[in-house]
């Protein structure tokens, strides 16, 4: 048997204080569609999730609730948790920073840089930003674009990042996958243009008491983001399963939002450097959601909860919109308006209607049975050759992160085979009497329908599969010719119906 590849994917874990908002649920469905397309490829996935439950800003509002701040962690996960499953999120393992299987790797990593001499301790004062709980430089204080800016000095514990700063450029410029898109490589390459200083990776506990404490210092925690990062390797297993955490790492894809690149690219890279682990092979850093040309964010009160879209629109139009829409890398806009015209022209007008078409024309001509199909015309040797051609489109596209691309292509059947139809008009050949004519055709647009819904049940794993059980065709491949005439088919609601916008 042939060995499978393995594909190991993870989000950014996500901070336990947030209300989950469509940033969130954006990169956790793309990440979703990505397990989904690997798994059906037949890759061996490992797709990892979870919650960034430490630091200060969980301890201030476990203070403003009066209760422990682990309580306070407990009471916030399941928001997310429930999410994910209303969602249709298949994670493989949901990391939370507070469980001891992740707490005793981030101690194992410090006690080894520690013993390494890659960490040491000095005084420090500089400008400290409570909002992103870190040290900013000058520079960020002059931008402004930090809240709640206070000058602090105290003893700390410093990791030499700043030693790894050329060996890291060399990796980047030598390995061009690794930071992607483009923009964020050269935008990680110019930060690495100015002296990179050390990483302050502590915080005196006279001052925060909710973290990881250090090993070789009780009074002292682990700053938050050293603490957070670990968790793409404690979870395969570092330092407690060799054999597990041999098979997953590197991990395949890192995906995350733009506005954690340095963190990931800079922070994380001299951190696997410094353990002598190898690197991620890729770095995604995808676009924000925008309300009209402004980024969403809680401050501004413009977030959208995907609940509230999943209780008027169902699942599977919400996850199938934030695919179609966001071009990989770029930001995309977010409005009412966009989502419904989106709804209405692809899921309403051309997926849903192509199925009642069909069910319809077969129920009608062919007593609900899928017909057998005769000579094929060039009309139909088109329709084919998409067809054929479309899995390994997909493929492709995936591979390359142009998921919205795929979509297109999987839309591009669709719309192709409803103005086939229109165009062949099978009713027409009915009353000529060229039954076989008809069957031909509607077995041509059926089978093309088939092909589209297998290809896009990573997005809409549930809409999918309603459409291939009505054609019987439910562990189905994405080959042409699969579908089996004869077929009696089930009957069914509509699949998508219209918004009517008053």
């Amino acid at each position: 048997m042939a060995k499978k590849n393995k594909f190991y994917l993870t989000t950014p874990i996500y901070y336990v204080n947030d209300k989950p908002h469509i940033g969130h649920a954006y990169t956790t469905i793309l990440a979703d569609v990505l397990a989904r397309y690997h798994r059906s490829a037949g890759d061996e996935v490992f797709f990892l999730t979870g919650l960034d439950e430490h630091g200060q800003k969980v301890q201030q509002a476990a203070e403003k609730r009066g209760v422990p701040p682990q309580q306070h962690c407990d009471e916030m996960a399941p928001r997310f948790i429930e999410l994910w499953q209303r969602l249709n999120i298949q994670y493989d393992d949901f990391v939370r920073t507070t469980q001891d299987r992740h707490k005793s790797v981030v101690q194992a990593c410090l006690k080894m840089l520690f013993d390494k001499g890659e960490i040491y301790t000095s005084e420090y004062e500089g400008s400290y930003s409570v909002a992103e709980e870190r040290f900013i430089t000058e520079t960020e204080v002059k931008s402004g674009q930090f809240r709640d800016v206070k000058t602090l000095k105290e003893k700390n514990y410093f990791f030499r990042m700043g030693k790894y700063q050329q060996q890291l450029i060399d990796y980047i410029e030598k390995n061009p996958e690794f930071i992607l898109p483009e923009t964020r490589r050269n935008e990680i390459l110019g930060f690495l243009k100015q002296p990179l200083g050390d990483l302050c990776i502590s915080r005196p506990k006279a001052r925060l008491s909710w973290g990881i404490e250090l090993p070789f210092d009780k009074d002292y925690v682990t700053y938050v983001w050293f603490d957070a990062l670990v968790n793409y390797i404690s979870i395969p297993g570092y330092t407690t399963d060799k054999e597990k955490f041999g098979h997953w790492w590197p991990a395949d894809l890192h995906l995350i939002g733009k506005d954690i690149l340095t963190t990931h690219a800079v922070y994380w890279s001299t951190m696997l450097f410094a353990l002598g682990l190898p690197l991620p092979k890729t770095i995604f850093a995808h676009g924000w959601w925008l309300i009209g040309e402004t980024k969403m964010s809680k401050s501004l009160g413009n977030v959208v909860n995907p609940l509230d879209l999943i209780d008027q629109y169902g699942v599977d139009a919400v996850r199938y919109y934030l695919m179609a829409e966001m071009v990989l890398g770029q930001d995309a806009n977010f409005t009412p308006e966009l989502f419904i015209r989106r709804y209405n022209n692809d899921l309403a007008n051309d997926f849903g209607n192509l199925l009642n078409r069909m069910s319809g024309l077969i129920t009608k001509h062919f007593e609900g049975s899928v017909p057998a199909a005769g000579q094929a015309t060039e009309a139909e040797q088109e329709i084919m050759e998409y067809g054929q051609k479309l899995p390994s489109a997909v493929k492709a596209n995936i591979d390359q992160m142009k998921v919205q691309t795929a979509v297109d292509e999987i839309m591009g059947i669709v719309r192709k085979v409803n103005a086939y139809v229109e165009k062949q008009a099978p009713w027409s050949e009915m009353k000529k009497g060229n039954k076989e004519r008809a069957g031909t055709i509607l077995y041509i647009a059926t089978e093309a329908l088939r092909i589209a819904a297998v290809l896009l049940q990573p997005i809409m794993p549930v809409k999918a599969v309603e459409v291939l059980d009505v054609l019987g065709a439910v562990d189905s491949k994405p080959q042409w010719g699969l579908l089996k005439s004869g077929t009696v088919l089930k009957s069914h609601s509509a699949l998508f119906p219209r918004i009517e916008v008053k």
